[in-house]
């Protein structure tokens, strides 16, 4: 739905995106990078803010730049709130829906579908001044559905929010992404955009390091060895048994004395071993994890490299 080719941006003398190129299909997909690493930059190029130096962006085969074919099959909420403070955000979403075209019965009808959606038809009759950061970000995601969008755009959706408020609203997008949209989510809050999507498209000082599911991301990074954390009340029996099995490579035990770390290079192999492991010598195992095997680690990985 969504592809790049070789697209580059510059502003002046400064690179905001160098020679990217990737595609973005139906479902979520979090643009991640630190400040400045060209996610906006990416952004403003689909939504045909600004257009590439170099390259190409096109959406459903088409330029976006200055098109309003685009821009009838896009929903869009921009970081940065501009928003009519003294109107209620039902008004608000109404006048949306009137610059888009609809009749006014359509807009007034369309409206209370969109709040419905995002869960803000009992508090759409206050003023926007008013609003809490997440009824913002909820006002601005209603408004970016009125044309029933093939494809959403959300710029740092979930800063602000307070927890019960960002599992919420990753829930609504949770349920627009299943209905078949393209949706892409910028972010830089790494463990939360990792519980609603593991499609990842990694971005750093405007190239792009990354792009796929961050397991099969983590898998090929063969050289950096994979952390497990055992928790058991007899880890040096745990340990010795471990340290026979040849793709682990080394283990330390924690100051605690309940639990200890290992370093494989073949975690796959593992944690499909494991189990019988302690099942066989009756290892008084009661859990395990990788601190390794979630997004942060990974983006920590990419580019510290």
């Amino acid at each position: 739905m969504i592809e790049l080719q070789r697209a580059s941006r510059w502003y002046g003398q400064v690179i905001g995106l160098n020679d990217v190129s990737c595609t973005i299909g139906p479902g979520i997909t979090a643009l991640l990078g630190e400040n400045g690493a060209g996610k906006t930059t990416i952004i403003k190029m689909i939504t045909g803010q600004i257009k590439p130096t170099t390259g190409e962006v096109r959406v459903f085969g088409m330029r976006p730049f200055a098109n309003p074919e685009v821009y009838k099959i896009l929903g869009y909420c921009p970081e940065i709130d501009s928003l009519y403070e003294r109107m209620t955000g039902r008004a608000f979403v109404v006048a949306m829906a009137r610059m888009f075209g609809m009749t006014a019965e359509r807009a007034r009808v369309r409206t209370e579908e969109v709040l419905d959606m995002v869960k803000m038809s009992d508090r759409a009759d206050r003023r926007i001044a008013g609003y809490s950061k997440g009824m913002r970000q909820r006002i601005k995601l209603a408004q970016a559905m009125l044309n029933d969008p093939k494809v959403i755009l959300l710029d740092e959706p979930l800063n602000g929010l307070d927890p019960g408020g960002r599992r919420e609203y990753m829930e609504i997008v949770d349920h627009l992404a299943k209905e078949g949209r393209t949706i892409v989510v910028c972010s830089h809050i790494l463990y939360e955009v990792e519980q609603i999507t593991r499609n990842i498209l990694l971005l750093h000082r405007g190239r792009l390091l990354a792009t796929g599911d961050v397991r099969v991301i983590r898998g090929l990074i063969d050289k950096h060895p994979h952390r497990i954390r055992i928790e058991t009340t007899d880890p040096r029996r745990v340990a010795a048994h471990l340290l026979d099995l040849p793709y682990v490579i080394s283990v330390r035990f924690e100051t605690t004395g309940d639990a200890l770390e290992i370093e494989s290079r073949e975690p796959d192999r593992f944690y499909e071993s494991f189990p019988r492991l302690a099942i066989e010598h009756d290892l008084p195992v009661r859990s395990y994890s990788s601190p390794d095997n979630n997004l942060e680690s990974v983006f920590r990985y990419l580019v510290s490299k």
